[in-house]
């Protein structure tokens, strides 16, 4: 179906989402789409809150992802299996991504026929107010090592903020590590189509309440699943 499915995958972001969601169905001038909250079992009323919205908003749909261990990929693949409408968003539930961006995004991907636009934080130009020194530089490190192993499809493979066509999920879901923070980059590199891909600067804000789930673990399993990802590439040439 023609629309747009906007997955946000949470944990423990209740603060931030009773502000984001009247925000999206304030500024979203699509006319068909729904929002699926895809939460990672929350703890801090998460539930309760949604609950009470999807009393509020139509096409708000809530779905909670108990199986361990809390995975932020594994919340959106699960959204992508939920979602009925043919292009998909993904977007941060921490008030980092506008609302109001999203209508320039799918703006862009409509009109521009592409397979994914993404919302890219411009890491290498712009100091964005929602990164801290620290993961600016761990972020600039690992898009130098994933346009050097894997090759440049975007500028920002990091980013959380993203449209694109369900069927590249359908049909590189078999190739997919289904694991990790970083769910662009495992979208768009087992693709063996050369996908039309286009990046649009975006304003990436400071979080709301709460603080980054990014650690040390996170970091060390993402360069895994890049090696990972540069062997298969080689056997791949040479099979």
């Amino acid at each position: 179906m023609n629309g747009l499915s906007i997955i946000i995958p949470t944990y423990n972001e209740k603060k931030n989402l009773k502000i984001l969601i009247p925000k999206i169905y304030s500024k979203i001038k699509i006319k068909k789409f729904e929002i699926l909250i895809v939460d990672d079992d929350s703890k801090d009323g998460t539930k309760q809150l949604l609950n009470k919205m999807l009393l509020l908003f139509k096409n708000l749909k809530y779905l909670s992802r108990k199986t361990k261990p809390r995975d932020l990929s594994k919340s959106c693949v699960l959204g992508f299996n939920k979602s009925k409408y043919n292009n998909i968003l993904v977007m941060d539930g921490d008030l980092q991504h506008k609302p109001k961006e999203i209508n320039h995004l799918y703006s862009i991907f409509s009109k521009k026929h592409c397979d994914v636009v993404v919302g890219s934080r411009n890491l290498f130009k712009k100091r964005q107010k929602g990164l801290s020194f620290y993961r600016l530089i761990v972020s600039i490190l690992l898009v130098i090592i994933v346009n050097i192993l894997l090759g440049f499809k975007t500028a920002d493979p990091m980013s959380g903020f993203f449209i694109f066509k369900k069927k590249i999920y359908l049909k590189n879901k078999k190739f997919l590590f289904n694991r990790g923070y970083k769910i662009l980059l495992d979208l768009i590199y087992p693709s063996r189509k050369k996908l039309k891909i286009l990046d649009i600067n975006i304003d990436f804000r400071s979080r709301g309440s709460g603080s980054s789930k990014i650690n040390y673990k996170i970091i060390y399993f993402l360069v895994l699943i890049i090696i990972k990802k540069f062997f298969l590439r080689v056997s791949n040439i040479f099979n």
